[in-house]
């Protein structure tokens, strides 16, 4: 059974930063590329970052220069480092664990951006 656990959200100042987790559970990681995505109020679900086995990262144009995306194989944890944070950062942030043509999804953390 595949588990994605987020933790490391909260409430946070503009300019502010936070860095998020998460731990993934009952599959191989190395076989999936791992992700966040965001979901404020009343919108559309939104691509923040994706990172590979290798390393390699790409970038949701919202987030580019101010978020980091990086993974600890070892450690069967993605982590998602977030500066400089807006007032429109803020939502409900998913993990994901990609391996075509399959998606898991965490439960989500909450991170609130005060102005």
């Amino acid at each position: 059974q595949v588990q994605l656990a987020e933790s490391g959200g909260g409430l946070v100042q503009a300019g502010g930063s936070l860095r998020l987790s998460c731990v993934a559970s009952g599959l191989t990681f190395s076989n999936y590329i791992m992700g966040w995505f965001r979901q404020a109020p009343g919108k559309e679900r939104e691509f923040v970052a994706r990172i590979r086995w290798s390393g390699d990262t790409y970038y949701g144009d919202s987030v580019k220069g101010r978020f980091t995306i990086s993974r600890d194989n070892a450690k069967n944890t993605v982590y998602l480092q977030m500066k400089s944070l807006k007032p429109e950062d803020t939502a409900v942030y998913y993990c994901t664990a990609t391996t075509t043509p399959t998606t898991y999804w965490g439960q989500g953390t909450q991170v609130t951006v005060s102005s």
